[in-house]
């Protein structure tokens, strides 16, 4: 029999650690190779871990709830095999780890099971999370190690640099000066008849992102009315043929983000993030559709290289992820890398809306419900009145670096390659 420590797997770019949820096997359970043993959650998904040998569960050496780096051990799995000595065991770790550390080399500190990060002043661990806040509030390292720590081993959270902020805030402000996003809100006032219910942990996490994101971005919102009816035409046309053809059904999103990628292309400035005082131009254009979670949470795949990708190619990778999400299977990795982002706000029966950025992006478009209007159309022989299927186009984007006429000339145009779909267009 041979011993093997199973290490917390590399889950996506920029994840360098995991929160174990729940162990699915226990000790003693027998095991097959990638076969789910533990859900682990990173600040992006939660998500399973499979096995990377098969044998039987001896020993669990990370806990339900413990914050691990990638690449630390968390448990030790017995498999059938002639018996390693120590050195043999030792050297087969160090092997796994110098892999991990050339896949992530920005991960060496917490693979190696270092707790010191990269030019840093004390001995504690700081997710990029943290250090992003430090760096955008001009928070030096120095001032940075003196932060309390709640996490374990007295790292620092997210909560912790919201609590640090604003008692510094309090600090150099008159008690009469308007509280700041961070401020502590007053006690809420709870009857004997309020149900009180817990968020649960992604909800708390949709809830931070969008108060990062209302205070890094100067949220401006722009409309546009669109013409939907040729892509409402072709699509009952053909939806039956496309269903018998590739065995799964076509929706609006696919036409959605088919747009979005042209228009891209034309305004290259709307695929960008912001790095302080820098402008990064993304040469890929990924685009994230919003999915409703059936607990009601929502959750942000991406289409990679959406403008490579036709609209047949669209649709199934709308579909796959759709699927993946409802499901609970998607990676880190489907939710990295994305530049733009598209929410149907029509599937809940909207006309419209004002969507929030989702950072580090700096736009994102909310489509609203196509809904039958009479409409004044120009023919050859003089403008009629006519039902026409319309749908409007909310644009949100930072003003910081897209002033309004970007911003409007793009969501315009996006209503244009909407409103000019060919309804012959074969399928």
């Amino acid at each position: 029999m041979a011993i093997v420590e199973m290490l917390m797997p590399k889950m996506g770019e920029s994840i360098i650690e995991g929160t174990v949820l729940t162990w699915l096997k226990n000790v003693g359970d027998t095991i097959e190779q990638d076969e789910s043993v533990l859900e682990v959650a990173t600040d992006k998904v939660d998500t399973e871990v499979p096995s990377t040998h098969a044998g039987i569960l001896k020993q669990i050496l990370a806990k339900e709830g413990d914050v691990i780096a990638v690449g630390a051990p968390i448990a030790i799995i017995e498999t059938a095999g002639e018996e390693h000595s120590a050195a043999a065991k030792e050297t087969k770790v160090d092997t796994k780890k110098e892999e991990l550390v050339a896949a992530a080399p920005e991960n060496t500190a917490a693979i190696l099971g270092n707790s010191e990060t990269i030019d840093s002043v004390d001995e504690r661990f700081y997710s990029p999370l943290v250090q992003s806040i430090a760096k955008e509030e001009g928070i030096s390292k120095l001032e940075l190690s003196k932060v309390p720590g709640t996490g374990k081993e007295a790292r620092v959270t997210k909560q912790d640099m919201l609590n640090y902020l604003a008692s510094r805030i309090a600090a150099s402000k008159p008690a009469t000066s308007i509280p700041s996003i961070s401020t502590p809100k007053a006690q809420m006032s709870i009857s004997g008849t309020d149900e009180i219910i817990e968020m649960d942990r992604m909800r708390k996490m949709i809830a931070q992102r969008m108060l990062d994101s209302k205070r890094t971005s100067a949220h401006v919102t722009s409309f546009v009315e669109t013409d939907m009816t040729n892509i409402v035409l072709w699509r009952e046309r053909n939806k039956h043929d496309y269903k018998t053809k590739f065995g799964e059904s076509i929706t609006y999103t696919p036409f959605f983000i088919e747009a979005v990628s042209k228009a891209i292309r034309d305004f290259p400035m709307i695929n960008i993030s912001v790095d302080g005082d820098r402008i990064i131009r993304k040469k890929d254009i990924n685009v994230g559709m919003a999915v409703a979670l059936p607990n009601g949470n929502l959750i942000v795949p991406i289409i990679r290289n959406a403008d490579q990708l036709n609209l047949v190619g669209i649709s199934k990778k709308v579909n796959e992820l759709a699927n993946l999400a409802r499901n609970n299977k998607l990676t880190p990795d489907h939710l990295a890398g994305g530049t733009y982002t598209v929410s149907n706000v029509g599937s809940f029966g909207n006309v419209m809306g004002t969507p929030i950025i989702p950072q580090p992006q700096v736009a994102i478009m909310a489509v609203g419900a196509i809904v039958k209007k009479p409409a004044v159309v120009e023919t050859p022989t003089g403008d009629v009145i006519a039902i026409r299927h319309k749908m409007f186009l909310s644009h949100s984007y930072d003003h910081r670096v897209v002033d309004g006429s970007l911003g409007g000339k793009f969501v315009k145009r996006v209503s244009d390659y909407l409103e000019a779909f060919d309804i012959n267009t074969p399928l």
